[in-house]
Parts: C-alpha cells; structure tokens; sequence
C-alpha cells in the first residue's frame, strides 16, 4: 500500500511534464509490465532529468536576460551612423537576405559582428528591425564601397568600433561612428550618392585597336577631353529611362538628376593604364551609371554617333549596352540638409567624415583597387565586354535591334559573359 502511495505521488508531481510529452500514456499502458519498484525508479529519474533539462534551459535563458538587462544599464542605447568600406568581391551585394544563408552578403557579416561584439541583442540579428537598421545604398553583387552609411540602435559600448572590427574580416571595416537623431534614415535622409568606376583606359581605344595588346594601350589627351565633354552631357535632369530595365518613357521615377561626371587622368597599374569616373547624382536606378558609361565608351570607339545620348532621353526605346560589373566603388553618401538642419544644433555631429578620410583611402588602397586591377587583368572582362558592341544597333530601336540581332549569328564568348553578368548600378 505504501509503494502505491509514493507511486501516484509521485505521478501527480510530474504530470504536467508527463503530459506535455505523452509519456502519462505510455507510463500506464506499461506500469502493469514492470515491477512496481522498477517502474518507480524509472518514473523520478525521468523526471528529474527533464527537470534539470528545464531548469538548465531556463537558466541560460535567464543569463541571457540579465545580461541584456546589465547592457541597457550600463550602456544607452542611441541611434547612429555607421561609416562603411568594404570590397565586394565575394558578396552577393549589401542587403541581407533571410533564409538564403548560400548567398553571402556584407550585413551577414556585419550583423554577426554586431552580436558577437555586444553591441545589439542577440535576437535583434534575425530582425533587423528591432534596431531600426536601414543602409544608405543597396550595393549589388560585388559592388564594392568606400563612404557607405547606416543607420540603427545600437549600445554604446566602451571601444565600440575595435570591438565590432574584431569580428569582421579584413575586407569590411567599420572607419566611423557618430550619434544622430532618433528619427534618423540613412536612407531617406541622403541628398546625394557619389560612385567611381574604375576602368583600364583600352576601353576608350578604337574599335580596330588590337585587343591582344592591351598593356601597351595609353589614353591621349584629346581623346580624354573628348569623352569628358560627352559625360558632361549627362548633367542636369533628364528621363534615363533607357539607362535601366521596365522603365516607362512617362515613368516619374525615370527623370534622375546629375550633378556631377568625368574621368580623371590616367595612371599606371600593373603595368596596366587605369582611370577612375566619378559620377554624383540625386540617386540612381539599376545599372544606370554602368549603362550611361557604356554609351560613351560606344561613341568613343566609334560603333554610335554622339547624338545618340541626347535620343536616348527621349521616349523611343535605345539601344543602351551595359558597361562591365568590375570597378563600380560607391564612395561617398551625403547629408547637406540634415547637416544644416541638425549639424550645428550643439547636440548632433555633421555628417561628414574629414578625420575618416586617411583611413578610407587606406583602404582602397590596401582592398578595393588591387582586388578591381587584378580582377581585370586576369579576366579581362573589359576586353570581352568591348567584343559585344558590334552587336548593338544604335540608330534603330531597342525593338527593332532584337529583332535584327535574332538573325545573327552571336559569339559563343558573349552567351557565356552574359550568363555571368553581374546586377549593379
């Protein structure tokens, strides 16, 4: 009677927990299997095994709290501005993308550094919103940057910046942290976005120019000035729509406005000439700064005439080719108005990085300009993007040049470089 007595007392303990894994089920089909004693010895130590399971669970769970507790003690949480660079190479863009961990991007790697360093929870990782994260440009794959911003909450922890740049690799560094105002995006407060593209100066050769020598290729000065003069056109406020994809003539959004265009002079690398455009604009759409480079290097060479680009803002459908992936830098962001709205208020910093600006060029240096010039002389991918402009029609229509083009025969190096075409500005 007394082994019946501790039997269902010790039942009635461990019911719930019995209950919520089924085993009150099949502890009672199999009591009348077992010797009483043995049934009950299997009963507490089960038992007490998901109770120490539980409680260990719970304890970690408590560490955790408590830690977050210490932090939002001990460290504020403000809102920030992030100052970026990174090389893209290897990067499936900026933007993070949930669920698809196979196509690593820079706020993986940022995000983790993010956790690992203390500085954000460890559950804000998985939603980003919780910090009120936002990047000022969204850099496709292997888009590189040198002056990229964001913004989010964050804990103002001792050391801030080391600590999260010992959990990056190499390729990504955090070069600038400043306080902004809670209803801050970096997004939806940028004026303005400066890009480069770096590019070896062959592109700017005749058509009839031996692409087997490229290395002895040098850039003259009239040719220089000529295709300064052609990216001048683009300045001001014009409809682009044929510099992106599904773009309507009376689309809105297709009128950009450019305030800046032109290409610096050249220098040698690796026994290579390179040259570096800067371009800087309201904002820009998909593959627009490739393509409005890509219609220059066309005239240039001689495969369309210079009226060309002033069509292409008119409603017909042109022709655009779509200059190379390799080389677009997104280098600097900007903030003239918050500057002058919040910059000398005596609370908030102006958002301008002039002390970062040793470390940013460091970086390029060390980064972003060997990974773009031995990327290019071991691909060559502008020597082979040159090969697909006799396939372009610039004095028909887009329309009217797909069909031509289907009677064609195209060269099987183009199929294969467009199957591995790059989405970027």
């Amino acid at each position: 009677m007394l082994k019946v007595r501790i039997l269902f007392s010790a039942l009635i303990d461990c019911r719930q927990t019995l209950d919520r894994n089924g085993a009150l089920f099949k502890f009672m089909c199999t009591m009348s299997e077992a010797p009483t004693d043995q049934q009950t010895a299997k009963l507490l130590k089960r038992t007490n095994e998901q109770s120490g399971e539980s409680a260990e669970g719970d304890n970690k769970r408590l560490k955790v709290d408590q830690e977050q507790t210490e932090n939002e003690r001990k460290y504020p949480k403000k809102k920030v501005a992030l100052l970026l660079a990174y090389s893209g190479k290897g990067y499936y863009g900026m933007q993070r993308n949930p669920g698809n961990s196979q196509f690593r991007t820079i706020e993986d790697d940022l995000v983790s550094a993010l956790v690992k360093s203390g500085c954000i929870p460890g559950n804000h990782g998985d939603e980003m919103k919780k910090m009120s994260f936002q990047r000022c440009a969204r850099t496709d794959k292997g888009v590189s940057a040198a002056g990229q911003v964001v913004s989010l909450k964050l804990w103002l922890i001792e050391d801030i910046v080391e600590k999260i740049n010992e959990h990056l690799p190499p390729q990504i560094r955090v070069l600038g942290l400043k306080r902004v105002t809670q209803g801050f995006n970096s997004k939806n407060n940028c004026d303005a976005r400066t890009y480069s593209y770096m590019l070896p100066t062959v592109a700017f050769s005749p058509k009839d120019y031996d692409a087997g020598n490229v290395s002895s290729f040098r850039l003259e000065t009239e040719t220089l000035q000529r295709v300064n003069r052609l990216f001048s056109l683009y300045k001001g406020t014009h409809n682009f729509h044929n510099f992106t994809s599904q773009k309507a003539p009376n689309d809105p959004s297709a009128r950009r406005y450019i305030t800046e265009m032109s290409c610096g002079e050249p220098f040698i690398r690796n026994d290579h000439e390179f040259a570096v455009i800067n371009v800087r604009g309201q904002s820009f759409m998909l593959h627009q700064i490739r393509k409005m480079i890509g219609l220059v290097i066309a005239v240039i060479k001689g495969y369309a005439q210079e009226k060309v680009i002033e069509r292409s803002w008119k409603e017909e459908k042109v022709d655009v080719p779509k200059a190379p992936g390799l080389g677009l830098v997104l280098e600097m962001v900007h903030f003239d108005r918050y500057n002058k709205r919040f910059g000398g208020d005596g609370l908030h910093e102006r958002l301008e990085w002039d002390h970062e600006a040793d470390a940013i060029k460091a970086f390029k240096e060390a980064y972003i300009y060997p990974t773009i010039v031995e990327t290019e002389i071991e691909e060559g991918s502008m020597v082979s993007w040159m090969s697909t402009l006799p396939i372009h029609d610039f004095e028909a229509t887009a329309a009217e040049t797909r069909n031509s083009n289907d009677q064609k025969q195209v060269p099987f190096d183009y199929l294969f470089y467009l199957n591995f075409d790059h989405i970027q500005p």
